[in-house]
C-alpha cells in the first residue's frame, strides 16, 4: 500500500514534467511573436526593421528563432525552482532536522519508541518518514519470537535501505532537468551568437557601403542570445547546487537516524 501511494505520486509528477516543457514552449512562442513581436515595438510599425530606441521588447525580438527556445528554458527554470522549492521545503518538514534527529536518539536511548513516534508525526518530513517506517518494523520486530537478533538487524537495515530508497526519489524529482539546462542554455544562446555573427559579417561581405541595418540586427542578435543563454545557465547552476546541498544535508540525516535506530535496537535487545 505504501508503495502503491508512492508510485501514484511519483506518476503525477513525471505528469506534471511532461506537460511543462510544452506548455513553456507554446508560452514562449506567444510571448515572443505577439508580445515582443508587435509592430509598435519598431521602427515605422514594421518589426523588420530596427527597434525603437529602449525598447527591450524589440531588441530581444531581434534576437531571431533562437529566442523563443531560450525563453523556454528560462520558463521551465522558473517552473522547476518553484517546484523544487516547495517539495523539498515539505520534505525538510517542521522545525530543524537536526534538532529532530537528536530527539529521536536520545527516545530511541530511553527505548521509547513511541515518544519516538509521536516525535514523527509532528515533525512530517522526509526524514520522519523514514524513521516512522522503520520504527514500526522495530516494534514489529520486538514482537517476533521467530527471528535471532542478527536476522532482525538485518531486517531493520533492509526496512532503512527502502524507505530511504521511497523518499529520495520525490526530493531529487526534476533536478536532472536544471541539471541539463545549465548546460543547454548556455550552447543555445552561444548557436544565436553564432547565427547573429554569421548575419553581421554577411552584411560586412556586401559589394559598396554595409547595410547597417543588417549590421545592427546580426549583432543584437548575438548579444541578445549571449545574454540569455549565460543568464538561464547561471539561474540553472545556481539553484541546481542550492538544492542538492539541501538534499545532501537531508540524506546526511536520514542516515544518521537509520543508524541510530539500528544501534538502538542491537543495545536494548539480547
Amino acid at each position: 500500500m505504501k508503495k502503491s501511494r508512492k508510485s501514484k505520486k511519483r506518476g503525477f509528477k513525471l505528469g506534471f514534467t511532461a506537460l511543462v516543457i510544452p506548455i513553456a514552449l507554446i508560452v514562449a512562442i506567444i510571448v515572443f511573436q505577439f508580445i515582443m513581436g508587435n509592430p509598435e515595438n519598431f521602427q515605422g510599425n514594421n518589426h523588420d526593421n530596427s527597434a525603437l530606441p529602449g525598447n527591450y521588447y524589440g531588441i530581444i525580438y531581434k534576437g531571431g528563432i533562437i529566442v523563443p527556445i531560450l525563453m523556454t528554458l528560462l520558463l521551465i527554470v522558473f517552473t522547476f525552482i518553484v517546484e523544487r522549492i516547495i517539495a523539498i521545503s515539505k520534505g525538510t518538514g517542521k522545525g530543524d532536522v537536526t534538532e529532530f534527529v537528536q530527539d529521536v536518539k536520545e527516545l530511541l536511548e530511553k527505548n521509547d519508541v513511541e515518544g519516538a513516534m509521536v516525535v514523527c508525526d509532528q515533525q512530517k518530513g522526509s526524514v520522519a518518514n523514514v524513521v516512522r517506517s522503520v520504527l514500526v518494523k522495530y516494534k514489529q520486530l520486538e514482537n517476533d519470537k521467530t527471528l535471532l537478533k542478527d536476522q532482525k538487524l538485518t531486517a531493520l537495515q533492509k526496512e532503512v535501505e527502502e524507505a530511504t530508497s521511497l523518499e529520495l526519489p520525490a526530493l531529487e524529482q526534476n533536478l536532472g532537468i536544471l541539471a541539463t539546462i545549465t548546460s543547454l542554455g548556455t550552447l543555445m544562446g552561444l548557436l544565436g551568437t553564432v547565427l547573429g555573427m554569421i548575419r553581421a559579417f554577411g552584411a560586412l561581405a556586401n559589394a559598396g557601403a554595409p547595410d547597417s541595418v543588417a549590421l545592427a540586427q546580426g549583432i543584437s542578435e548575438a548579444l541578445v542570445n549571449t545574454a540569455f543563454g549565460i543568464g538561464t545557465a547561471a539561474l540553472a547552476l545556481i539553484f541546481y547546487n542550492t538544492f542538492t546541498t539541501r538534499i545532501d544535508k537531508l540524506t546526511y540525516s536520514i542516515d544518521e537516524a537509520g543508524f541510530s535506530l539500528v544501534q538502538s535496537y542491537a543495545t536494548n535487545h539480547s
